[in-house]
């Protein structure tokens, strides 16, 4: 098992529409419910998930906060987030749906992003990657660049 000390990155599924939003349209801010932990200098490889399944992308990491109420990464980060302010509210519905009894809920995570890019070529990962995301070695980083032809 890959942990955040042996990772120089990790990946997260993201649904293709909303990808575009960081890839081609300039928001910065990516926001999950906090399951890995991330580094300045980490990279985040983006996966689209549903439709042109693959990796589609990638950014570093400029920096990293924890939140528990949605409503103040709204007021914080309103116009670099990914998702509309009535997207994250929504997701933060359907998350509490989803919550384990007698268990809080996890963060959020608020990832900054910089140095953004698209890739050339659509990457299939070689395994499933699963909505909590996962991290990502060295080895596998270099395969992906040389797969999308960077």
């Amino acid at each position: 098992m890959t942990t955040s000390e042996d990772a120089i990155g990790a990946t997260f599924p993201v649904p293709k529409p909303l990808l575009g939003r960081i890839l081609d349209e300039g928001k910065t801010v990516f926001v999950k419910p906090s399951t890995l932990r991330l580094k300045p200098g980490m990279k985040l490889v983006f996966y689209a998930s549903h439709e042109d399944q693959g990796w589609h992308g990638e950014a570093e990491v400029e920096s990293v906060e924890h939140f528990t109420n949605v409503e103040e990464i709204i007021k914080k980060y309103r116009e670099e987030l990914f998702l509309t302010p009535e997207e994250l509210r929504k997701y933060e519905r359907d998350r509490a749906k989803w919550h384990s009894r007698g268990r809080r809920p996890r963060p959020w995570m608020v990832v900054k992003l910089k140095n953004i890019r698209k890739y050339p070529k659509i990457v299939k990962p070689k395994r499933f990657i699963a909505v909590s995301g996962r991290y990502i070695k060295e080895g596998e980083y270099r395969e992906i660049l040389k797969r999308t032809g960077i």
